[in-house]
């Protein structure tokens, strides 16, 4: 089968870093035939080192080449650009966050629909090896008791300075004006009037806790009740408890220190007999494996541990490789835009705990 003919739509970090090289390594899968960014320089620096014949500045010109799919990995928000990808007959591949509010969530759900296309939401830890090693194990476990998320998480410069990276100043000063009005209208339709302190804590959520939050999900399933959201350090901090059907709590939380390099993400998953922990790391690197370490007891009541070897492929590799699948083959996407909608509503509830409704 021929490559797809992808666009890809926003061309800063994320795209430099993993996904232009990404899909250039895939080019049995991929061919990018066109890029987009409302700075004129980025799209010309991206169209230019990967050797990507047109580029735009207006992603609607990118909708009319004959690019079958489109990456969208822009500012936030990307919820117009998504319904008029799959109002164009698009598959659209949506960076995390897809969008803030449940309206925006079933408006895009609603042009997916109408266009019968593959939409995927860019949920790339699912597709980590290691994650999906650690998932056999929970499977195989009668008893989850406990599960507990830490992300501590250091200011991202840190870490994209161990890259190459473009940035250019030419954004035209209503581009910027127009994106920051739809955010706020956004977040307002998603939680309504709140403190800037809740509006940064519930950026964190949305941009970062989320990954954290559907790997729970897809491990254990929806919880059945958000208990507590604790908020502090002026927005910069989050601890969520949260109750499932069985008994079992998850309490993850979320810290933001600036300056220490360290950055440490793990899923924890405690059940009487067996401990399961994901270790992560961020985001911004490559060729850094996840881990996933056992500790249990077996049927002769030895205590063990093991740490399985995991597959070298990036996460973000994996998963365009299962877009492309979907696109082609027609199987079912394991990270749909429905599911998405999930994740979308639990973060809503968190805040809404936080603020005692």
């Amino acid at each position: 089968m021929p490559p797809i003919k992808i666009g890809v739509i926003g061309c800063g970090a994320i795209a430099q870093v993993h996904h232009m090289p990404n899909l250039t390594d895939l080019p049995q899968l991929f061919l990018v035939t066109a890029v987009c960014d409302i700075s004129a320089g980025a799209a010309s620096y991206i169209a230019e080192r990967f050797h990507v014949p047109q580029r735009f500045t207006d992603y609607r010109d990118l909708l009319e080449t004959d690019v079958e799919a489109v990456l969208l990995c822009q500012s936030d928000p990307k919820t117009q650009v998504a319904i008029d990808a799959f109002d164009a007959g698009k598959h659209v591949f949506i960076e995390k966050p897809v969008c803030f509010s449940l309206q925006e969530m079933d408006a895009i759900l609603a042009s997916q629909q109408r266009a019968a296309t593959v939409g995927q939401a860019g949920y790339m830890k699912v597709y980590d090896p290691a994650f999906e090693a650690a998932k056999q194990e929970v499977d195989g476990m009668e008893n989850v008791r406990f599960v507990q998320i830490n992300h501590l998480h250091p200011d991202n410069s840190l870490h994209l300075k161990q890259f190459h990276l473009e940035r250019f100043d030419d954004i035209p000063a209503e581009a910027k004006a127009a994106v920051e009005t739809a955010r706020k209208a956004a977040v307002y339709q998603a939680i309504g009037e709140v403190t800037p302190e809740v509006v940064h804590a519930f950026h964190l959520m949305c941009g970062s806790l989320i990954h954290d939050l559907y790997g729970l999900r897809a491990m254990m399933g929806m919880p059945e009740r958000v208990v507590s959201t604790e908020i502090w350090q002026e927005g910069r901090a989050v601890s969520v408890t949260l109750a499932y059907a069985n008994g079992a709590r998850c309490v993850a939380s979320w810290v933001d220190l600036s300056n220490l390099w360290d950055f440490k993400e793990t899923l924890e998953i405690y059940g009487d007999d067996k401990r399961v922990v994901v270790s992560y790391p961020t985001g911004f690197s490559r060729g850094i494996l996840s881990t996933v370490t056992v500790q249990a007891t077996d049927a002769n009541g030895v205590a063990y541990r093991k740490e399985p070897a995991v597959d070298w492929e990036s996460a973000f590799s994996r998963e365009m490789r299962h877009f492309y699948r979907c696109i082609r083959e027609g199987i079912p996407c394991r990270t749909p835009l429905t599911d998405a909608r999930l994740d979308v509503g639990l973060i809503i509830q968190m805040i809404e705990r936080y603020l005692g409704k």
